[in-house]
């Protein structure tokens, strides 16, 4: 079986690349593979922002993200550059966790496959 590090780029106002990135993870770890960290660089910083807010009637991505990490115990990092260059408060980030580009490296050269989500 094969080890996954995965990688959105997009905000949450694109839910197709999450809710992508989080149905292509379910579907690998269900077939037995695992997911070593999910990172969210880019726009995709935006996610673990407590402002950002999604309409009603749209799919609630942070419902998502916490039912994804509660079930699946995979880590979820969030570029601290990328946070800090947006403004993001990287005290409050919900489920995420707040790492570097080393820490993303590291974890994708140890990996099988690197997938990106934009």
């Amino acid at each position: 079986m094969a080890n996954f590090v995965l990688s959105l780029h997009a905000s949450p106002s694109d839910s197709d690349a999450c809710l992508s990135l989080l149905n292509f993870a379910k579907a690998a770890l269900s077939a037995g593979h695992a997911i070593d960290a999910i990172f969210l660089y880019q726009e995709a910083i935006w996610h673990a922002s407590e402002h950002f807010v999604i309409a009603k009637d749209e799919v609630q991505l942070n419902e998502q993200w916490q039912s994804f990490v509660d079930d699946a115990k995979t880590p979820l990092l969030l570029c601290i550059t990328a946070a800090e260059k947006r403004g993001l408060d990287v005290k409050n980030t919900g489920p995420f966790t707040v790492a570097g580009l080393a820490e993303f490296a590291m974890s994708v050269a140890k990996a099988d496959k690197w997938i990106q989500f934009k």
